[in-house]
């Protein structure tokens, strides 16, 4: 069976754009939280080299529109699948997405969690300060979220109010 339309090998380039997707989404997601939150030039110029070698994989020799137009088409749709799979099934989005890891708790640094997360000190120390917290004791809690950001929350923090205490300080105030 002929799975070409109009010269141009559709199923082929469909299926190796799918690999290509797949093989660059494992790459990323074994690099780890922070390469994928921050990039630095040094990632901008990783990311267009490696766009441009997967180019070729994904179209072959085919430089037609149409295989630019089924390459981009699959790379869309296999993405919005991927996403509504990992929105609904909570064992792949921890697998393909990942999980927050808390890098201080109650003013501890815990080094071996920073060090799975290639989280170094001076990286730590710099989110605190943009928080504006000069040491780790001062922090009840620090997690290097999923998209690579560190959330701080300073030991001194205002109490988080309920709802009902949200309730009865509006009919009180």
């Amino acid at each position: 069976m002929d799975w070409t339309l109009m010269g141009v090998p559709v199923v082929n380039i469909a299926l190796r754009t799918l690999v290509v997707y797949l093989v660059i989404l494992l790459g990323l997601r074994v690099t780890g939280k922070r390469e994928i939150g921050q990039f630095t030039p040094f990632d901008l110029v990783m990311i267009l080299l490696i766009s441009n070698a997967v180019q070729n994989a994904m179209v072959g020799s085919d430089t037609t529109l149409l295989g630019g137009v089924v390459a981009a088409v699959v790379l869309l749709v296999v993405n919005l699948l991927l996403s509504l799979l990992v929105t609904r099934n909570q064992r792949l989005e921890h697998v393909m997405v990942g999980f927050p890891t808390v890098l201080v708790s109650d003013g501890t640094v815990i080094a071996r969690h920073m060090s799975r997360e290639g989280v170094t000190m001076e990286e730590l120390m710099a989110a605190l300060r943009e928080h504006g917290i000069m040491a780790p004791q001062d922090v009840a809690l620090a997690v290097l979220e999923i998209d690579g950001s560190i959330s701080v929350v300073p030991k001194s923090a205002p109490p988080l109010r309920t709802r009902k205490q949200v309730k009865y300080l509006r009919r009180k105030g």
